[in-house]
């Protein structure tokens, strides 16, 4: 196994801004990488280009010690020992499930014991040995998306591609694909990049996060540190429920805020004069905002039902929003007190 390096990876498709934008990274051996961001951040385009679909217009790709893509060549897809799973499954409606699955062993030119051996070993780690002889007309969408999963493992590759598969299911398949791809990825030994624009998703099952933005790498970091201290308003803003604030700061005031610098920020809102200290984007986080009699009052905008508890949009003295959760149901235009545990300043 190697290391997969992507190094100042442009791609233009004429036009306006380019498609990608001296994308530069590097994935782990073994790693889970999601590739997160918004419809046209450029995702999909960098998946392509690892998969040999798309030539770089600048910068490189490299797997280990090997050249697979620059600007003035390209290895054949079919030369990087890789596999893609599509949105869409890109399953033959005429073949058996076996046949799908066998498909690539077939192309390869292995037959007989050794063809059906490998079908076995993915058919049975996906859980579908019973469904071999079906054709995928005759399958729900996870169960389809669990043979495309097969196809991909019966050739033991290096690198395994998905492009938002779970796009197509439902909310419960979605999180019983997601345990699927758990054990894919510890079962196989391969390194996995996923294209997602759903953060749930991504933050679950990577071991790396990569957010784009624009055609462009924001951030790259565990789910645990992009969530807890993401670089800039946009990664802010998209991971997690969080409310970015434009909050009045003492000069060197650090990034992790507690709530003593940020209750003077706060009770400052809405006053009349302006605060001779310079302003900053802060990052509030739901889970650290809770009702407290020490706190800052805040008027209760909405109260949203989710089962296992409410979650709330609280409004400060100047208008601006935050979220919060609370055990018990409040009245929209109901004032409580509130303090914030934590803040980021981003």
């Amino acid at each position: 196994m190697a290391q997969l390096i992507l190094n100042h990876l442009t791609k233009h498709f004429g036009g306006g801004r380019p498609a990608v934008s001296d994308v530069s990274l590097r994935v782990r051996e073994g790693g889970f990488l999601a590739l997160l961001g918004p419809s046209g951040c450029g995702k999909t385009t960098v998946l392509r280009m690892i998969a040999g679909f798309e030539r770089p217009s600048d910068g490189s790709i490299d797997f280990g010690e090997r050249r697979l893509s620059d600007a003035s060549l390209a290895l054949p897809p079919e030369r990087r020992n890789m596999a893609m799973v599509f949105q869409s499954y890109a399953l033959w409606p005429h073949m058996t499930v076996a046949e799908n699955v066998g498909y690539p062993l077939k192309v390869r030119g292995i037959t007989g014991d050794a063809w059906r051996r490998g079908v076995g070993d993915a058919l049975s780690l996906v859980k579908l040995t019973d469904y071999a002889d079906r054709r995928p007309a005759a399958l729900s969408g996870g169960q389809r998306q669990r043979v495309a999963l097969a196809r991909c493992l019966v050739t033991s590759p290096d690198v395994v591609l998905l492009d938002e598969p779970l796009a197509n299911l439902d909310q419960h398949l979605r999180k019983s694909m997601e345990e699927t791809f758990r054990i894919f990825h510890e079962r196989s030994g391969a390194t996995m990049i996923y294209v997602t624009h759903d953060q749930a998703e991504a933050m679950a099952l990577s071991t790396d996060v990569a957010v784009m933005h624009e055609g462009r790498l924001m951030q790259m970091a565990p789910p645990a540190e992009i969530y807890a201290r993401p670089e800039g308003t946009i990664v802010g803003g998209l991971i997690g429920r969080g409310a970015v604030l434009r909050l009045a700061l003492p000069e060197g005031a650090p990034r992790a805020l507690e709530w003593a610098v940020m209750r003077e920020a706060l009770a400052g809102l809405g006053r009349e004069g302006a605060i001779d200290q310079p302003v900053c984007d802060v990052l509030l986080r739901p889970e650290h905002v809770s009702r407290d009699v020490e706190g800052i009052a805040m008027r209760v905008i909405a109260c949203v039902f989710e089962g296992e508890r409410f979650a709330l949009t609280l409004a400060l003295a100047d208008g601006q929003t935050l979220k919060a959760y609370a055990d018990q149901a409040m009245k929209p235009g109901e004032t409580a007190r509130f303090v914030i545990g934590r803040g980021w300043r981003l």
